[in-house]
């Protein structure tokens, strides 16, 4: 090639690879630092005239810089259609409950924990602008609540005060626990309000109904006279997943008018708007793992609860309604979401197709069928979308992240493949940033808990999951919904039940197969992590499956199911969705479907973290699991502890601690293929970037 034509040649490709490559400012990669930033938006509440929406917004605090907590919630409020519309209401360090609109749409409601209160009490604050006073002042925190259609009584949750002698006996050192028998029951109480002009009087006593069970949840009917209730019949954490059920009752006496009979677990449960139907999510069975069904019933009892979507593939997650006759429905199908409306007599239409957006949430304006919604993808966290009556797709309103386009992030998609008995599995893949085609990498597989859960392919990076953190390290990472996952019908979430750790977690070896056989994975350099049942995967994966996995990071996870189901707060939960059948019923079940029984095969190295208050997955599991590991010593082993922490890190400095320390354990073994654990200690300085605000 002549050299005239030879230099035009080059030039020609330096030109090209500076127009295709990215700008300087987005050579920035996804860190832990990064993660600890993220805030997302939790919940939004549409006004009652569809004008207005408010919103919380979580707020993480900075390690080393803000006092050590859980992430702030602040309240904010956006104009629907309006330029510029976004207000910032109450913000800084604050813990806002879910807000609630009063009738007029000229106030917001909220409880809150502020300076000089002694727990949480019910605030005002008006729209147009003021200061927010306490309305509603309780011995107890107030939770949940709801306003009377006139906005001159509220009904709210709250435990009864304890007796003063009693209190004067565990002040002398009398302060023992009687395990499962002294929590107090949640209780609903009604209070008045005061009118916004007049003195609120918070001496004033609030009402006690003598009803039943615990509460916890309560919502006034449209005639302002019933409430609907939803109950369990004792405080503990089982109860309310298994046996929450829902009632209609009178506001005055307490009387139970009607019980809806829920056939098994219950999630969102909404009045008509004439008052005439409660729609709820329920469970199919005692034995569906996880409320999904939209029914319907009538107030009367004429009409018997209804599956108003019996063919759905799919778990609805939210449900709000439209007018007396229509609800609007977001339900999860496979990796994807989809809103609907369905009649009461179950006519049906979608509203917004599955897309990019993974919506979690519905709120919306019988007014003028407005929705709020709260979204995420691949690119970003929970954002505030709106869809206006009229508009095709709903209208992306919220930017609470915009820091991260400035960040290079890595390509995601859904994958599918079969497993070994021909089911069809479906994940979601995140390739390695600068991902280079026919070259192989290392792998880290991301096992759901549950496993009554499931991915979807919208934003998959947090504390736990090492998502773009990872890829920028050059990981492959994915994240699979094996058998038992929801979001594919009640018939695939059962499909795990009775078999622990057999067809379900053999899906997970079969998609590392599947990501081999695609060229992208490196056979001998892969790793798994999850937390409580993704813990039992992850301890299954190093003992079990050993000599397939390089690397484990088992956070809160099982390890002993002979003792676990002995020792968890959801007994009934494990008997009714998990295994379906007793400890006494068949011993050798339990023991061959723990990772302890197969401790011999450890050639893994293993990284064990656990919050040491944890009443879900008794730190107990990771005790025996790690003493077992280390008197092996077949495999490096470490045990971390967080101390205050429960079934999950809360608080800011043990999710950044447990983030460096996952990604430190998977580069260790993974990549540098060390022989030797890495030092316990961590700069978190250094982690953050001390000087680097970005």
């Amino acid at each position: 090639m002549p050299a005239d034509v030879k230099m035009t040649w080059l030039s020609l490709t330096g030109l090209l690879i500076a127009m295709t490559a990215p700008p300087a400012w987005c050579d920035q990669h996804m860190e832990s630092k990064h993660v600890t930033r993220i805030q997302s938006v939790t919940s939004a509440v549409l006004s009652p005239d569809g004008n207005r929406v408010a919103y919380t917004v979580s707020v993480p605090r900075a390690p080393m810089q803000d006092t050590d907590g859980p992430a702030w919630s602040e309240l904010h409020v956006a104009e629907i259609g309006a330029e510029s519309s976004k207000r910032p209401f109450i913000t800084g360090e604050v813990s806002i409950g879910t807000p609630q609109w009063s009738p007029d749409s000229k106030f917001l409601y909220y409880t809150a924990k502020r300076p000089g209160d002694s727990g949480k009490v019910l605030y005002r604050i008006p729209i147009d602008g003021g200061e927010s006073v306490r309305v509603v002042t309780h011995a107890n925190s107030i939770g949940g609540f709801d306003l009377s259609p006139d906005g001159q009584s509220v009904a709210f949750l709250a435990t009864e005060e304890i007796a003063k002698e009693q209190q004067q006996v565990q002040e002398q050192g009398f302060d023992q626990e009687i395990y499962e028998e002294d929590s107090m029951p949640t209780r609903i109480w009604i209070a008045d309000i005061d009118p916004p002009h007049a003195k609120p009087n918070l001496d004033r006593k609030s009402r006690m109904l003598e009803l039943d069970g615990s509460a916890l949840e309560v919502a006034w009917s449209p005639n302002g006279q019933d409430l609907m209730v939803v109950s369990a019949p004792t405080p503990s954490v089982d109860d309310s997943y298994m046996f929450a059920r829902a009632h209609v009752v009178d506001s005055e006496s307490g009387r139970v008018i009607r019980s809806l009979g829920n056939p098994g677990k219950l999630g969102q449960v909404a009045w008509s708007p004439d008052g005439r139907h409660l729609a709820l999510i329920s469970g199919e069975d005692i034995h569906d793992p996880h409320e999904g069904r939209l029914m319907v019933t009538s107030i009367d009892g004429e009409q018997p609860l209804k599956d108003l979507l019996p063919g759905l593939m799919g778990q609805v997650n939210s449900i709000a309604w439209l007018n007396d006759s229509t609800l609007i429905w977001l339900a999860a199908e496979g990796l994807h979401t989809r809103i609907g409306t369905v009649t009461l007599d179950g006519k049906t239409s979608d509203r917004i197709q599955p897309g990019e957006t993974i919506f979690t949430s519905l709120s919306a304006a019988t007014s003028n069928e407005t929705i709020a919604l709260i979204g995420n993808t691949a690119s970003h966290p929970g954002e505030l979308f709106v869809q206006a009556d009229g508009q095709s797709e709903p209208q992306r309103t919220t930017d609470t992240n915009p820091w991260l386009a400035e960040i290079s992030l890595a390509r995601q998609t859904p994958v599918e493949y079969e497993a070994r008995d021909g089911v069809k599995i479906q994940g979601v893949l995140i390739y390695p940033l600068h991902y280079v085609e026919g070259r192989r990498y290392p792998t880290i597989m991301y096992v759901h808990g549950g496993p009554e859960s499931h991915e979807t392919n919208g934003w998959l990076t947090s504390y736990s999951r090492p998502g773009q953190v990872a890829a920028a390290k050059g990981f492959a990472v994915f994240y699979p919904n094996y058998r038992g996952s929801t979001g594919r019908g009640v018939e695939f979430s059962k499909m795990g039940q009775a078999d622990a750790a057999g067809k379900e977690f053999d899906d997970l070896v079969d998609g590392v197969d599947h990501l081999i056989e695609m060229g992208l994975t490196a056979p001998e350099s892969v790793g798994v992590t999850g937390g409580s049942y993704g813990g039992f995967a992850s301890a299954w994966c190093s003992t079990y499956y050993s000599d397939r996995f390089a690397a484990s990071v088992m956070f809160v996870g099982i390890s002993d199911n002979l003792s676990k189901v002995g020792t968890t707060d959801i007994p009934e939960e494990m008997y009714l969705v998990h295994h379906r059948k007793r400890l006494w019923e068949d011993w050798d079940y339990f023991l061959e479907r723990s990772p302890i029984r197969h401790i011999e095969k450890n050639q893994t190295p293993t990284l064990i973290l656990h919050g040491k208050e944890d009443p879900r997955v008794h730190p107990s599991q990771s005790l025996e699991f790690f003493r077992h590991l280390k008197t092996l010593d077949q495999a490096p082993a470490r045990l971390v502890l967080y101390e205050g922490e429960g079934h999950g890190n809360r608080k800011a400095a043990a999710r950044l601690d447990y983030n460096l320390r996952m990604l430190r354990w998977m580069e260790q073994f993974l990549q540098k293929k060390g022989a030797e654990k890495p030092p316990i200690e961590i700069n978190y300085a250094e982690a953050m970037g001390a000087t680097d605000q970005n």
